[in-house]
């Protein structure tokens, strides 16, 4: 089984990956954030490294899923492919930081790698605000991500709240600006009974 975990930038995925891994015994597969050749490069010169960026990003978290395929456990990812296609490279397209030519490569690539792979069992969407988004980015003080603007937060934002509401598998949405699922047991809890209720039918009439 496959469950991924889907939201913006300081949205809570990577601990949430941790914690339900953890809880479920299921297979953590992490986003190659520090080891990205070109992130730093990126947040530098978006409009140069773009393209480079999502390239890299496509093959990584293409290579994760065949690997997901080939696991007997269930396997729970932070940020899958559909998102990193959807609206990071997309977002760049129309921010004019990708051609119109590099990007209709970069999909005839996307779709011929979906078209041998599946949705995910279950997708989790962590929707934050733009504030919430903020302070997460600030506590955990990575160098490449001062330089993010609140406008590219913004724009990723409405992308994802576009994505969401017209996507076609299995989706479990959980309000991260009023979850502190890592300090308050009781909230941790609470996702875990509403996973639980999608995957097993528990508690299905609440």
């Amino acid at each position: 089984m496959h469950i991924g975990i889907a939201g913006n930038i300081g949205s809570g995925k990577t601990t949430l990956t941790r914690m339900l891994s953890e809880h479920y015994g299921w297979i953590p597969k992490y986003e190659a954030i520090t080891r990205n050749p070109y992130i730093e490069d990126y947040y530098r010169d978006i409009h140069r490294w773009s393209f480079n960026l999502e390239v890299y990003f496509l093959t990584q978290r293409f290579k994760d899923i065949l690997g997901i395929t080939m696991e007997e456990g269930t396997v729970i990812q932070d940020r899958t492919i559909l998102e990193g296609v959807y609206i990071f490279a997309a977002n760049n397209k129309d921010m004019g930081n990708i051609s119109e030519r590099d990007f209709n490569t970069y999909m005839d690539l996307f779709n011929v790698m979906m078209s041998m792979v599946r949705l995910p069992d279950l997708l989790i969407y962590l929707k934050s605000s733009i504030p919430h988004l903020v302070s997460q980015i600030q506590k955990r003080g990575r160098d490449y991500e001062k330089s993010i603007s609140l406008e590219y937060l913004a724009g990723l934002n409405d992308r994802y709240e576009k994505w969401i509401s017209t996507y076609p598998g299995k989706i479990l949405t959980l309000d991260a600006d009023s979850l502190d699922f890592e300090n308050r047991p009781e909230d941790f809890s609470a996702i875990t009974d509403k996973i639980d209720a999608e995957l097993f039918g528990l508690f299905s009439g609440q």
